[in-house]
């Protein structure tokens, strides 16, 4: 047994259960619950899981061309260095989890694994001498829920809907004190760099910061295990702790804006200049955000319900614009200390798979600079006025189709990704195609 475990078990005589977590394409965990003494076994490298396991589609269901090609052959789930921790929202605190990756029989990895894959693209800022740095930013809404249908958990004078959403109260958060202070100290216990908490501009919709990370493969496993545990914390009080993007149709939904900068070897930000303007890597690096941008839309927005947000007026951008310290645009430059200059990539749901989201940002930035590619001129006042340029796909088979044809997404996210997440999406669109809503029951049923 490796010391890590030992140690672990010897620190938690409690747990009697670890929850072997492994993230698919979709950003949900699968994998197993095991008893205490085969914690071992996964330091061994004895843990398997089909290689399929990661290419389910939102319901759970095997992509059956994926499943037949493959034999369903089995994957070697490695631990992930640092994610075996107590998991202080279960009954009687008696779970652990450690978070997995996949890889192949002979030990290398397996590039269907999203993790692996965000790897690749650090590896070629390492070797042009750079470290990417990136913040997240993460909205969800605290819910209940009737008959299949959400309910806001915030107080709604004489039992109607609320208007507005009553955006920075300080009122709001006091009345969820308690799960709150529970959500921040398992946060601690759980070593997530929890930066604070707001209330956000829809009802029941609340924010958590995240302090920025010199490691983008670890600040992606630490967007997961946020998601993981604002959920864990939150249903011990009842309610349900919700990242769909859009959950109700006329208020604003649920984004993770990503803030990204970059050091040099000396620790220095390669986009701060002294100015408000920034350097011209930082343009470049924009540019690339922007060129690449409708292509990488599946990822951004990997559900059918996603691309509900891209409406005008809705705080989700609709065109592939930036601009200086502008909350419309896609890409912006915040304002501030001249040595945080960086940008905010703030077109991504927070449905998406923090893995794959950070791989394409980071892959279209590094494009960008490398091939010094020129921003085009910024965007001031209303970023959903613009005129002269397309807007971003509105449909999640348009955007599957950009995506799946692209050979930017097939360079910075290989082939083997691009081939599963592009078969399981289309499984998922078909469903949908299939379904029969209420909507046009209300609209046909009587009168055709």
């Amino acid at each position: 047994m490796s010391l890590e475990a030992d140690w672990f078990l010897r620190a938690h005589p409690e747990i009697t259960t670890i929850e072997a977590l492994l993230p698919d394409c979709n950003g949900i965990m699968r994998g197993k619950w095991l008893p205490r003494h085969k914690l071992g076994k996964i330091f061994d490298g004895e843990l398997k899981l089909p290689r399929t396991a990661l290419s389910l589609d939102i319901w759970g269901r095997d992509v059956e061309e994926l499943v037949f090609a493959s034999g369903d052959a089995d994957g070697i789930c490695r631990p992930v260095e640092g994610s075996l921790l107590p998991a202080p929202w279960a009954p009687g605190g008696q779970h652990g989890q450690i978070m997995l990756s996949m890889f192949e029989a002979d030990g290398t990895p397996y590039l269907g694994d999203p993790r692996h894959v965000l790897k690749q693209v650090v590896s070629r800022y390492q070797e042009a001498g750079w470290t990417p740095v990136v913040a997240a930013e993460l909205e969800f809404s605290l819910l209940t829920v009737d008959a299949d249908n959400p309910r806001h958990s915030c107080p709604a004078p004489a039992g109607h809907n609320p208007v507005g959403g009553n955006m920075y109260a300080l009122d709001v958060l006091n009345q969820h004190r308690e799960m709150m202070d529970e959500l921040r100290r398992a946060c601690e216990l759980q070593d997530l760099p929890f930066d604070g908490v707001v209330k956000e501009s829809a009802p029941s919709q609340y924010e958590i910061n995240m302090h920025h990370v010199d490691n983008p493969v670890l600040a992606a496993k630490q967007i997961l295990m946020m998601k993981r545990l604002i959920k864990g914390v939150a249903a011990r009080y009842g309610l349900v702790a919700s990242f769909m993007p859009k959950p109700f149709e006329d208020e604003s939904g649920n984004g993770l804006h990503v803030h990204c900068s970059l050091l040099d070897a000396n620790g220095n930000n390669v986009f701060d200049d002294g100015s408000e303007r920034g350097t011209p890597l930082l343009h470049h690096a924009i540019a690339g955000c922007l060129r690449h941008m409708p292509e990488s839309l599946a990822i951004f927005a990997p559900s059918y319900n996603g691309y509900r947000r891209f409406q005008s007026g809705s705080h989700a951008p609709i065109y592939a614009t930036w601009g200086y310290e502008n909350r419309t645009v896609a890409v912006r430059v915040p304002a501030g200390s001249h040595a945080a200059r960086r940008l905010e990539h703030r077109v991504a749901g927070a449905d998406a798979n923090p893995y794959l989201l950070l791989a394409v940002i980071l892959g279209a930035m590094l494009e960008g600079m490398e091939q010094q590619m020129p921003a085009p001129k910024p965007t001031n006042g209303d970023g959903y006025a613009v005129q002269g340029i397309p807007p971003l796909p509105g449909y999640m088979h348009e955007a599957l189709e950009l995506f799946s044809q692209s050979d930017f997404i097939r360079s910075a996210l290989g082939g083997e990704l691009q081939r599963i997440f592009t078969l399981t999406k289309t499984q998922e669109i078909d469903e949908f195609r299939r379904r029969i809503t209420a909507l046009e029951y209300q609209s046909y049923l009587e009168r055709l």
